[in-house]
């Protein structure tokens, strides 16, 4: 029995407010979905399941989900912390490394028009793992490089999705 779910001396239950805010909004969110998919026009006339037929399915699941929570918690149901977690929650904040991903991602999105996806990809993908602790610059810049290459071409290639190419306009 976690604090939330303990009665208090008078047989009460503490309220799970939070349990019920998500809830709302996951509800708000399926709702708009929902709504936001009404507006959608018809694609493809000679299709028997329209492109719109898929925010329908994300809102009415999401609003399911939503009432299934709100019962849930209703019937004192209360999540359980992972007994695998590792993470020490008697220690503060550590804002520092914070600030730093938030660098480099600014980094990354000043850069990108100028030097393209596959290199900014990669500069994205190197200073996270240094922030984060990896100290192998090699394989970092190796995989760097391999993943926001493989994934301009995934989009530019797979997808037919224009992404920045940079000063590699042309290379790439």
């Amino acid at each position: 029995m976690s604090v939330i779910d303990k009665p208090t001396e008078a047989g009460t239950r503490i309220i799970d407010k939070a349990q019920y805010a998500m809830a709302a909004f996951i509800g708000v969110v399926g709702a708009y979905i929902l709504y936001d998919a009404t507006t959608l026009e018809d694609g493809f006339a000679d299709q028997p399941v329209q492109p719109y037929a898929f925010p329908y399915a994300v809102g009415a699941v999401l609003l399911g989900l939503a009432v299934l929570l709100a019962i849930a918690t209703a019937r004192g149901d209360v999540p359980q912390a992972e007994e695998g977690e590792d993470v020490d929650l008697t220690q503060p904040s550590d804002w520092a490394t914070v600030a730093k991903l938030v660098a480099v991602f600014a980094v990354n999105i000043a850069l990108i028009d100028w030097l393209g996806w596959a290199i900014t990809g990669a500069i994205l993908f190197v200073g996270t793992a240094w922030v984060l602790g990896s100290r192998t610059l090699i394989r970092d810049v190796g995989v760097g490089v391999a993943l926001s290459v493989g994934t301009w071409y995934g989009f530019y290639s797979g997808l037919g999705l224009a992404i920045p190419a940079g000063v590699l306009d042309g290379i790439l």
